[in-house]
């Protein structure tokens, strides 16, 4: 396929696609043309296969194929009602897998949607990597935040020690620190936090949260008083996570935090990179 034949495909797919509230789809009718049909319901075959490909892939074709109706002009400021269908990218590309690759425009439709999907994916996962960072970054302030407010209490760094792994002994449905670390994988001298998918971390800040608040408020002093207080979040905490079925001792750990950090600080580089290149 030569070049510029390429380049107008690119544009004129780009172009096709609607965005509402956040989210892109295409049009049938518009697809259709797009890929060189000229009878609808010839069109509509290759749709009712892309929809069967949806269903076999465990897939609610509901989600990415829905029946709309439009007018459209048929001269002399008249106007009808046609049937048309709301496709998502992904329902877009199984139509394209679908359709006849001895067709230009189709065997360019099966590699930009397979493309753009892929596009999709690593978006998604780099959204998902970094809001692991930033959860973990914000548990540690929270942590730090809750030591400097019971060292002023009488605890020591020592105690402050012992009252968080007995805050994860009772979120971790009896399982110390220690323990969840050999049970994970984790080094010794590492934080257990850096292992930990986003939603124990974010279940470990809300412990530590609460009992900074209540510490101030109810002005608990010492070890034990503090202590008790911690427990008591962190089993609230692990109920309220029973409650969706999630127990986070049985949990995968996920990549060191630290290496996503270096990793996606890499990327970063790579990005402004590339894009400074594209300005010079």
């Amino acid at each position: 396929m030569k070049k510029e034949i390429i380049v107008q495909l690119n544009k004129t797919f780009e172009e096709s696609v609607f965005v509402q509230n956040g989210i892109e789809y295409w049009m049938a009718r518009d697809i259709q043309q797009l890929l060189d049909y000229t009878q609808w319901r010839n069109f509509l075959q290759v749709v009712d296969k892309a929809k069967t490909a949806c269903l076999k892939s465990d897939q609610n074709v509901s989600d990415h194929f829905a029946d709309v109706s439009k007018m459209v002009p048929i001269g002399s400021g008249t106007e009808r009602q046609v049937d048309d269908i709301m496709l998502t990218r992904y329902a877009c590309y199984l139509i394209a897998q679908n359709g006849d690759p001895r067709k230009e425009q189709i065997a360019f439709a099966q590699s930009y949607f397979a493309i753009q999907t892929r596009k999709q994916e690593i978006l998604e996962e780099r959204i998902a990597l970094v809001e692991r960072i930033r959860a973990r970054e914000k548990l540690a302030d929270t942590e730090a935040e809750l030591s400097g407010i019971v060292y002023e209490r009488g605890v020591d760094g020592e105690g402050f020690a012992r009252l968080r792994s007995k805050g994860d002994q009772h979120l971790f449905g009896g399982h110390t620190t220690l323990e969840m670390k050999r049970k994970l994988g984790v080094p010794e001298k590492r934080p257990l936090a850096d292992f930990l998918p986003t939603i124990t971390i974010k279940a470990k800040d809300l412990a530590a949260e609460i009992t900074s608040f209540n510490t101030k408020k109810k002005d608990l002093q010492g070890e034990p008083e503090i202590t008790v207080e911690h427990i008591k979040n962190n089993q609230d905490v692990r109920e309220l996570l029973g409650k969706s079925v999630i127990k986070p001792e049985n949990l995968p750990p996920e990549e060191d935090v630290k290496k996503l950090q270096r990793r996606i600080s890499s990327e970063g580089k790579k990005i402004r990179k590339i894009t400074n290149l594209k300005t010079v």
